[in-house]
């Protein structure tokens, strides 16, 4: 068992990462709360499960330990009071319309073990999980169709987002959405009360009750000095600041960079336009090439954050902060339009890279992935029919919590 959190950049040999297999939550989707859950489309769970097993078995076999949320988090919850107030925590973010229900809910959770309740909530509670409840308010009765009691959180596989392992510290997020800030709690609690995933000693960046929304897609450790950050549609400046003023007064790190990227869906997170392959190799989405507004946080005196403002290319800002003559730019599907829009709906700049040059992609990103082997990038790709549904790649699906340093 590898114990800390230690991790010093994008590409070092990854020697521990946190998961979450699939699960039932998934199918607590349907295309009437597609909105509502963040989902455009329904995984087939049982191919899903094949496809998450798969990527594990490659990590391992790359010599990475692999931890999951389920197994973590149950450990933070032994305690029997640390499992009551993760419960009523739980339950206050969740937003019932009465008092009756939630106590109902918490009878319901409280007799179960650890890890069923962390299975529990994960898979959502149903109406029909309670049985002898019955609607008792008008509130009730109006929202009486709609399936659930406490939703479901199929978009936990993806756990890039809830939080990010930095240099010896982890940021714990608060996400965008209501949907998701949920899984944030998990975080938390490993990290307070599970002493083998956080040790004595760990910092902590940022946390879940900061008001301004951060996640994880967009934090990526270019290097022992550099943080990069996205400005996005789902991480806030006042979200950055926060969690910059942390980490430089807190850490060796010298400076965040703020790439600030289109507000749409398609760039959600920076790390589905680009991510790091190599020392001096970058998986890109054409579209993200042009001239970009770039912001340098660094620490002033009196430990205030000092600003500085550039607009670069890409390439170009890269090489300059990596202090390399010249930085390859891979493009999503190269060249052909047609197939730089298919792959990258299909995550196709999204690797995850496992040490230098060594990365893990979908196998159905053959044109990008053809384009990466001819650059010298050592592929191995995953089967992903169903996990691609989610709209997240191999990078999205993973928390690294230790690599080795570069």
């Amino acid at each position: 068992m590898i114990k800390g959190v230690h991790n010093y950049s994008e590409i070092g040999k990854l020697n521990k990462v946190l998961l979450h297999r699939i699960g039932s939550e998934v199918d607590g989707l349907v295309p009437d709360n597609f909105a509502r859950l963040l989902f455009d489309d329904i995984p087939y769970l049982r191919v899903a499960q094949q496809e998450h097993d798969r990527f594990a078995e490659i990590l391992r076999k790359n010599g990475v330990e692999v931890v999951y949320y389920v197994d973590e988090a149950a450990r933070a919850l032994e305690r029997p009071d640390i499992k009551d107030r993760f419960i009523r925590e739980m339950l206050d973010q969740s937003h019932f319309s009465s008092r009756g229900v939630k106590e109902a809910i918490y009878a319901y959770l409280i007799s179960m073990n650890p890890r069923q309740l962390v299975e529990k909530v994960i898979a959502g509670i149903r109406k029909t999980d309670l049985t002898d409840y019955k609607p008792r308010t008008l509130a009730e009765k109006i929202d009486e169709a709609y399936p659930f009691y406490m939703d479901p959180m199929p978009n936990m596989y993806f756990t890039r987002d809830q939080g990010a392992c930095v240099g010896n510290g982890i940021s714990i997020h608060h996400m965008s959405t209501a949907t998701r800030r949920r899984e944030c709690l998990l975080l938390r609690y490993m990290y307070e009360f599970n002493s083998d995933f956080a040790p004595a000693g760990t910092e902590k960046w940022y946390d879940f009750d900061d008001p301004y929304s951060i996640e994880g897609g967009d934090i990526l450790v270019l290097s022992k000095d550099i943080v990069a950050i996205g400005l996005s549609e789902r991480t806030t400046a006042a979200g950055i600041e926060t969690f910059a003023r942390n980490l430089l007064n807190g850490s060796d790190f010298r400076k965040v960079l703020v790439f600030n990227i289109p507000k749409k869906r398609a760039f959600m997170h920076l790390d589905t336009v680009f991510t790091m392959v190599d020392y001096d190799k970058f998986s890109i989405h054409p579209e993200i090439e042009g001239p970009l507004q770039l912001y340098e946080l660094s620490l002033g005196a009196g430990g205030e954050i000092h600003l500085d403002s550039m607009t670069e290319d890409l390439a170009a800002i890269l090489a300059s902060e990596l202090g390399l003559p010249a930085v390859k730019l891979i493009r999503c599907g190269g060249d052909d339009v047609m197939a730089a829009q298919r792959e990258q709906w299909n995550d196709g700049s999204n690797t995850l890279c496992i040490a230098p040059g060594k990365v893990i992609t979908y196998e159905r990103n053959y044109v990008t992935n053809d384009l990466l082997d001819r650059n010298g990038i050592d592929v191995l790709t995953m089967p992903s029919s169903e996990l691609s549904r989610g709209r997240g790649g191999p990078r999205c699906m993973s928390c690294p919590v230790n690599r080795d340093d570069l």
